[in-house]
């Protein structure tokens, strides 16, 4: 699966993008996220507060339940204002 990370999740995790194999335990992003916190202090300063994240599969944006798969497109960004 890839991961995409934008603004400063990206400036946290030190990486734009990555490609992850998804463990058998794992359908949801919410129990994605999870998961990646627990792959070191950047992605615990990046996922600690879900309230600054959005995220969108395979490019529609969802929630935190969303069902993903293996050959999904996963992106991490925070809530954009207009102006």
């Amino acid at each position: 699966m890839k991961l995409l990370y934008f603004a400063w999740v990206r400036q946290k995790i030190g990486r734009s993008e990555e490609d992850i194999p998804l463990p058998a335990n794992i359908s949801t992003v919410g129990a994605l996220m999870d998961m990646l916190v627990k792959r070191g202090p950047e992605y615990a300063a990046a996922f600690n507060d879900v309230s600054r994240l959005r995220t969108a599969v395979n490019q529609i944006h969802g929630g935190f339940d969303a069902t993903i798969t293996d050959s999904d497109e996963i992106a991490f960004f925070p809530p954009v204002t207009g102006g």
